[in-house]
């Protein structure tokens, strides 16, 4: 070899020494620069996907209870982590064998599993969310290559059925996972939080650049309810609930208590209620309905206490005022009979309440007129939502917007309008609060995730009659209980205020009402001294027996002993 060729050689072996010793410079200043001068930033950045997503997802927040003995709240809906199985189908050899070993464990038949892993070219196939850790234990036993699990944040009420109809659940609404029913739908925005961001810069061909700077916006999480309703009395009133509504062989049920003097909910139940953990296995969506809330119906005879208390502040009546009981009053051509079909003769505003006599509240109400009639019922709230945190319905009086003469008859006694049993537990609360109607709430606090809290305030939303009318109808209300028909109610050792009512139901189609179908309802308070509850009991559609005073008064009366039990009031009568 020439000399000039070896020095050639030598310039081209230095030269790409050269190179390469500054390639690695510049790795090693790289790696230097990105391990040492922005560690920090880029920790975050070597975090696996999951960590990502969990940085990216927002917590729910949770839902409480408290109770009376606990100063613990009780958490009834909450956030766990459960397992989907995915399926990776290139790296399975044997599609049959995997879904006949799967099936069993999983509950899905071997060809649907098969039907889903078959193509070989497909990276991810799940196939079955929030599988339990038995679950989990079993597939892993098994080792099967191409079959691993993504853990995933789900909702859970560790109560079940536990104030189920109050709470909703959380679900799918196409695509997009959303509270639905209940708590969960209302504030789902407050639940829900704001989920993070992630930002990183792009090439031309919108890929995303290996190493370069990114922006990471941590999610908010979600705010926790804190509600009114005491632990011990909502198990209580779900268990009497149930009770009524099966040995009643009724359709379905609704009971609803609140704190008069405030307007917190102590306790709200509806049956048939479900268990929020699995949703899917429920075949009637009308179980997911909250009865208190959206539950419209013609309330019947617990609403004559509201036409008597606006006879009486108008002056116009008194609890000895007398009439004339024929049986029946006609109007424009419709005849209208008491429910038991019979004439009583002389009777008083009172006798009239404890027998609950359709003509003795006609009465009542033509000595103030349809219009006072009217705007009484609606300042009790009547028409409208209460607006209470809760999906809720308004009721209807649209019969009383014309002047149809019998529509008010029929009103008097609560027929012919709609109510919720929330817009009567309200209206309900003024007679035993001195007149004074406060605003039902079930929602406590909401803290949110750095501890500030927002607590509900009481608030007066009506004054529709004065205190000395409260006090009036009261004692009209213990004469029913004492006297008529609502001694089922009535709980030993105290006064107690109440209203049976027994309510037909209209055909579908509009034309009259049904036959063998009747809505029981009782509204009542107490003690009538002091009044600690307000509550209305419903039961629909009851097949044993044909009046409340057998299906909604007697489930009034157990709640109420137990209330009074539990809050310690003394008995103040023999």
């Amino acid at each position: 070899m020439s000399k000039q060729a070896s020095q050639t050689i030598h310039k081209r072996v230095v030269a790409l020494t050269v190179i390469l010793l500054s390639f690695f410079a510049i790795v090693l200043t790289r790696l230097f620069f990105l391990q040492v001068v922005q560690a920090d930033e880029y920790k975050a950045l070597a975090e696996d996907q999951y960590t990502l997503v969990k940085k990216l997802t927002p917590s729910r927040g949770e839902i409480k209870v408290t109770d009376k003995f606990s100063p613990t709240p009780y958490t009834v809906a909450t956030n766990i982590e459960k397992d989907l199985v995915f399926a990776i189908p290139s790296a399975i050899e044997n599609t049959r064998e995997v879904a006949e070993k799967l099936s069993p464990i999983l509950g899905i038949p071997v060809a649907d599993i098969e039907e889903k892993i078959v193509d070989k070219s497909k990276k991810y196939v799940p196939l079955k969310k929030q599988i339990t850790e038995d679950e989990v234990q079993k597939i892993k036993d098994l080792k099967i290559s191409g079959i691993s699990f993504d853990p995933q944040i789900t909702r859970f009420y560790p109560e079940k059925t536990f104030l189920s109809n109050v709470l909703g659940f959380v679900g799918f609404k196409g695509d997009e996972k959303k509270g639905l029913y209940g708590l969960e739908s209302y504030f789902d925005l407050d639940l829900a939080g704001v989920p993070g961001s992630l930002a990183q810069e792009k090439d031309a061909t919108g890929s995303w650049i290996f190493g370069a700077k990114r922006e990471l916006r941590a999610a908010e999480d979600g705010d926790t309810l804190l509600l009114t309703v005491d632990k011990t009395i909502q198990f209580k009133v779900e268990s009497v609930l149930k009770e009524a509504v099966e040995n009643n062989q009724a359709d379905s049920g609704s009971i609803v208590v609140m704190d008069p003097k405030t307007g917190a909910i102590m306790a709200m139940a509806s049956y048939p209620n479900f268990d929020p953990n699995e949703y899917g296995k429920t075949t009637e969506v009308s179980n997911f309905n909250n009865l208190n809330t959206v539950g419209n119906y013609e309330p019947g005879s617990v609403f004559k206490a509201f036409t008597m208390a606006a006879a009486i502040d108008q002056g116009k009546v008194t609890p000895n005022t007398t009439y004339n009981d024929t049986g029946e009053v006609v109007i424009d051509q419709y005849t209208i009979k008491n429910s038991d079909k019979e004439a009583h003769g002389i009777q008083t505003m009172t006798q009239a309440l404890e027998q609950s006599l359709n003509t003795g509240l006609i009465f009542a109400k033509e000595q103030i007129g349809n219009a006072k009639f009217l705007n009484y019922i609606q300042e009790f709230g009547f028409g409208e939502k209460t607006n209470i945190e809760l999906p809720e319905t308004s009721g209807n009086l649209s019969n009383l917007s014309g002047k149809i003469r019998v529509n008010f008859h029929t009103a008097s006694f609560g027929q012919g309008i709609s109510v919720t049993p929330i817009q009567l537990v309200k209206a309900y609360g003024a007679l035993a609060n001195g007149g004074k109607m406060m605003q039902p709430y079930i929602v406590q606090s909401i803290i949110e995730p750095n501890g500030h809290t927002t607590v509900t305030e009481s608030k007066v939303v009506g004054n529709p009659i004065t205190d000395k009318t409260a006090s009036t109808i009261s004692a009209m209300l213990v004469n029913v209980v004492e006297n008529g028909h609502g001694k089922r109610a009535g709980v030993p050792g105290y006064y107690i205020a109440g209203k049976t009512g027994t309510a037909q139901v209209p055909r579908q189609d509009g034309k009259g009402y049904e036959t063998n179908n009747n809505i029981g309802s009782f509204a009542g308070y107490g003690p009538v001294e002091d009044p600690r509850f307000v509550m209305v009991v419903r039961i629909n559609h009851p097949r044993t027996v044909q009046y409340a005073e057998s299906t909604a008064a007697p489930a009034f009366g157990q709640i109420a002993q137990f209330i009074l039990n539990y809050y310690n009031i003394q008995p103040n009568r023999k």
